[in-house]
């Protein structure tokens, strides 16, 4: 199974947020859309509108432990990584991703496609898939 095999069940909405926003209006964004990260986007004028990094409750955790209540008015900027964004593309397959997220600690991973942000994929998102996957073998076994 593929990336896009998830992506063409999943809204088409992507949840971004821009560099320069703060802890607290990233938080509010992830709870009216009821979501646990969103795309970090930057304006880059050589490069136009990109994907600089993801930015999770992990973060907005991280924030509060360290700052306090101030933490809600930290960039976000100053919480992601951007030296190496991690991303993935529509046509890996969910063992690569799997395998990405493992290596790196994440549980998100931004699916860019011909330099296009395209959507955005879960480690939940894959461990539903590998249970659909299992769930008609497990019928056949028993019948």
């Amino acid at each position: 199974m593929h990336v896009g095999d998830i992506l063409r069940k999943k809204t088409a909405r992507v949840a971004t947020i821009r560099m320069n926003e703060t802890v607290a209006v990233a938080a509010q964004l992830m709870r009216a859309s009821n979501i646990s990260a969103l795309v970090v986007k930057d304006v880059v004028r050589t490069e136009g509108n990109t994907a600089a990094g993801m930015f999770t409750e992990r973060d907005v955790v991280r924030a509060i432990a360290e700052h306090g209540a101030a933490g809600v008015n930290i960039k976000v900027s100053q919480l992601i990584s951007v030296q190496q964004l991690v991303s993935c593309t529509s046509t890996d397959t969910l063992e690569h991703v799997r395998h990405l997220m493992s290596k790196h600690h994440i549980r998100h991973v931004p699916v860019i496609d011909n330099y296009s942000l395209v959507g955005v994929i879960s480690i939940r998102d894959i461990s539903n898939a590998f249970d659909d996957e299992a769930t008609p073998l497990k019928l056949t076994a028993s019948a």
